[in-house]
C-alpha cells in the first residue's frame, strides 16, 4: 500500500475500513476496504480527519487480505457452509443446516501454526443450528506473503478441514429392562425420555419392548429389532455391575462388536456401545432418567451423522468429560464434553 493525499485519491482502492462517528447518533464502518474512491467521497473523507489515505498498490507476490481470507475459505470450507461478506479483513463460516459441526483438529493446528494466518472455530462435534457462525479466518497483516498461502495450503493436503454433516432420521428400536417394570410394580420413566431426544432429530421410533433381567428374553428383542430394520437400538435398564444387572452380558451376546463398557463422561459412566453390523447398540445408564444433559446426548448426535466411534474416540471425552450440572443447563454451549 502507500500513501496519498485525499485530494488526490480519486479512482484509487482504499486499503482499510475507515469509520465514522457522529455522537449519540452513529459508529460504524464509512467506507469499507476496496471502496473506490469517488469525487463525492473526498469531502467527507476529509471531515472524518483523512487528510491521507492509504491505497492499495500491486506488489509482486504480496495479497491483499480480502483475497488472502477468501484464499483460506476457499481451501479450508467443506459441506453445508456458506459465507458472510470480508468484513475488515475476516470471512465468517455459517451453517446452513441443523448438523453436527466436524472439525479437523490436527489440520487446524497446522494451519494456525503459520505466522501470519488464522482460523477460530467452535469445538468439534458441536450441535449447530441452521444460521449458527461456526468459524472465522483471515490473515494479521494488511498484506501477506504469497508463499504462506501456498504454505496453508500444502499443510491442509486438500481436506476440507471444516464441514457442517446433517443429520439422519433412523428407525430406533428401545429395549427396557427390569423385573420392576416388567411386572408393572412401577411405571416405566425411561422410555418417554428417550423417545422425546430421539424425536427432537425426527427419528422414527419402531417401538418398545419391556423385558425383565432375562438375558435370553433381552436378546431377543434386540435382534427382532434389528431383524425389522432398526437402525440404531436403545437399551435402557440393567446396566450397573449388580448381579441381577444383565443388559450388558446380553448386548454382548447378540454377536456384536463391543466398542466400551463404561465412559469416561459424568453423568455417564456406565454407557456401553457395541455394532451389529452396521447398527449401533448403545446401554444409556440410568443417570439419562434424570439428568438433564448426559453421556446420551454427547454420543447420540454423533451415530446420527453415521459416524462409527471407536474405543479412542470414548476415552477422548475424558478431558472435559465431567457435566458442571449448572443450575440452568446451556449444553451445547459449555464446556462439557468438548473435543
Amino acid at each position: 500500500m502507500k500513501q496519498i493525499k485525499t485530494v488526490d485519491a480519486v479512482g484509487q482502492v482504499l486499503c482499510q475500513d475507515i469509520t465514522q462517528i457522529l455522537p449519540g447518533e452513529f459508529k460504524g464502518r464509512k467506507f469499507k476496504k476496496g471502496h473506490v474512491v469517488r469525487e463525492e467521497d473526498i469531502p467527507v473523507l476529509l471531515s472524518l480527519g483523512k487528510d491521507n489515505l492509504y491505497i492499495w498498490e500491486k506488489q509482486e507476490g504480496m495479497i491483499h487480505e480480502n483475497d488472502a481470507a477468501l484464499y483460506l475459505k476457499e481451501i479450508s470450507a467443506g459441506e453445508n457452509l456458506e459465507f458472510s461478506e470480508i468484513k475488515e479483513g475476516k470471512i465468517n463460516f455459517i451453517s446452513k443446516i441443523d448438523g453436527l459441526l466436524k472439525i479437523d483438529v490436527e489440520s487446524l493446528f497446522k494451519l494456525n501454526s503459520i505466522d501470519d494466518i488464522m482460523m477460530a472455530t467452535l469445538h468439534n462435534n458441536f450441535e449447530v443450528k441452521k444460521g449458527t457462525k461456526v468459524a472465522g479466518t483471515r490473515v494479521i497483516p494488511l498484506l501477506i506473503e504469497e508463499e504462506k498461502l501456498e504454505k496453508a495450503k500444502e499443510v491442509l493436503g486438500g481436506k476440507n478441514i471444516v464441514n457442517v454433516l446433517p443429520f439422519k432420521a433412523k428407525k430406533v428400536g428401545i429395549v427396557t429392562t427390569g423385573n420392576e417394570i416388567y411386572h408393572k410394580r412401577i411405571v416405566d420413566k425411561f422410555g418417554p425420555v428417550i423417545i422425546d431426544k430421539v424425536g427432537k432429530y425426527n427419528c422414527e421410533i419402531m417401538g418398545q419392548v419391556i423385558c425383565p433381567d432375562d438375558k435370553e428374553m433381552i436378546k431377543e428383542a434386540i435382534m427382532n429389532f434389528i431383524n425389522d430394520g432398526a437402525e440404531l437400538i436403545c437399551c435402557t435398564g440393567g446396566m450397573s455391575v449388580d448381579p441381577d444387572d444383565v443388559t450388558p452380558t446380553a448386548i454382548k451376546e447378540c454377536g456384536g462388536d463391543l466398542v466400551t463398557y463404561g465412559s469416561p463422561i459424568l453423568p455417564g459412566a456406565m454407557f456401553l456401545l457395541a455394532y451389529y453390523g452396521e447398527v449401533p447398540i448403545m446401554g444409556i445408564p440410568g443417570c439419562a432418567m434424570y439428568n438433564k444433559t448426559t453421556v446420551f446426548d454427547v454420543i447420540l448426535p454423533r451415530l446420527l451423522v453415521n459416524e462409527r466411534l471407536t474405543k479412542s474416540d470414548i476415552a477422548a471425552y475424558g478431558h472435559g468429560g465431567l457435566c458442571m450440572q449448572c443450575d440452568t443447563c446451556t449444553y451445547p454451549a459449555c464446556n462439557f464434553a468438548k473435543i
